[in-house]
């Protein structure tokens, strides 16, 4: 189940919540009991090959038509 991070406007506390995806809009209360609160943007690591672009055939750079040079 994904984990969400979430910030209380009133306390400025911040807490994670496991829920499901579909409950991720939901508001959620915080620790201490207050609703004003915000879902923060979490950045996901993410393992696998390198995101370095492959070398396209013919090369000539940006376009791929020498563009640059």
């Amino acid at each position: 189940m994904p984990r969400y991070e979430y910030r209380c406007r009133s306390c400025g506390d911040t807490f994670e919540l496991s829920r499901p995806m579909a409950e991720s809009g939901a508001p959620a209360e915080c620790p201490v009991g207050h609703a004003d609160t915000v879902k923060l943007l979490s950045t996901v690591a993410v393992g696998g090959a390198s995101a370095a672009p492959s070398p396209r055939a013919g090369g000539g750079g940006c376009c791929g038509g020498g563009c640059c040079g």
